[in-house]
């Protein structure tokens, strides 16, 4: 009988939220992620590389993780390390070293992956800066056109922002990357900061609900101690968020997101005060076709019982 699960690529900067939403997809039992592709981003890309592997080894999941590009496209790297520590997974003392990548590229695996499967077969899923995507794009237009779609886990649907007034993390790494990859043509949803921002937040009750679920579910609360930290001193936010696991909620269960609207969305890459920003043209002023399926509103409940399913 032929496997009848979901097919994903999940490319990620691997810090505290992505290790969170690699172990939802790796555990998830109708979903194959065939690779773990990683990008330079939250934490310089031999780190990210290090917690990617370490958190494969902790779901007991056998998912090549494979290096991709240190850099952004047009800028230097900045990273995200004065929030979730130096080693990305919160620096309590994690064994995140000596673990070897599988050979090959991530642009490669991406292109190659793609090609290799059906018509809309696969969905890729992105936790990070989109520089992997955007060169493999550039090497191979046509997985555009291959690929099921593409979850972002970037920008913002209501112009507020987590590194400047209205620019999210992601896209503010690489916002050409990012611009090349909305203006591709495949089909895009978009889960925005603002979406964790109101529907997957996390305070001392749902932390200690996590715990007990176990170890996987204590790993997942403890990696967040400097994310946790620098939003008390930071943010408005009691707890911590988690942008990447809501992004791959919607990747698994597309009811999680409950109010998505097609839009025209584009980046900014030069605004002295906007560089970064995704442009969510919500009243269609300027006259731009829709370009990206944009999440607004989620269940949280929905979001949380999958959670608690999968580290459970």
């Amino acid at each position: 009988m032929a496997d009848a699960r979901r097919r994903l690529l999940v490319d990620t900067d691997t810090a505290s939220d992505d290790a969170v939403a690699l172990l939802m997809a790796l555990r998830h039992p109708g979903v194959e992620v065939l690779a773990i592709t990683v990008v330079a981003g939250n934490v310089p890309l031999d780190q990210a590389v290090q917690n990617a592997l370490y958190t494969v080894e902790l779901a007991g999941a056998a998912v090549p993780v494979h290096a991709g590009c240190a850099a952004p496209l047009a800028r230097p790297l900045r990273t995200a390390q004065f929030v979730h520590g130096e080693d990305g997974m919160g620096d309590i003392g994690l064994p995140l070293h000596g673990r070897t990548p599988a050979p090959g590229h991530a642009v490669d695996v991406i292109v190659e992956t793609v090609r290799a499967h059906e018509p809309g077969a696969l969905t890729l899923v992105t936790l990070g800066p989109l520089t992997n995507v955007a060169t493999a794009l550039e090497r191979d237009p046509s997985v555009a056109g291959r690929l099921g779609g593409i979850v972002v886990m970037g920008g913002t649907g209501d112009a507020v922002g987590n590194m400047s007034a209205v620019a999210e993390f992601n896209v503010w790494v690489d916002p050409e990357a990012a611009a090349r990859v909305f203006a591709c043509g495949a089909p895009i949803t978009m889960v925005g900061w603002d979406v964790s921002r109101k529907y997957a937040t996390f305070g001392p009750d749902d932390a200690a609900a996590l715990r007990e679920l176990g170890p996987l579910g204590t790993f997942a609360v403890e990696i967040q101690a400097t994310l946790e930290a620098f939003a008390a001193a930071e943010t408005a936010i009691a707890g911590f968020d988690l942008p990447d696991p809501i992004a791959v909620a919607v990747a698994l269960d597309p009811a999680v997101a409950t109010d998505v609207r097609f839009l025209n969305v584009m980046v900014e890459t030069s605004g002295e005060l906007t560089t970064g920003q995704t442009v969510v043209d919500h009243l269609g002023i300027a006259k731009r076709p829709p370009n990206v399926h944009v999440v607004l509103e989620a269940s949280r409940e929905r979001f949380v019982r999958l959670l608690h399913d999968l580290l459970r």
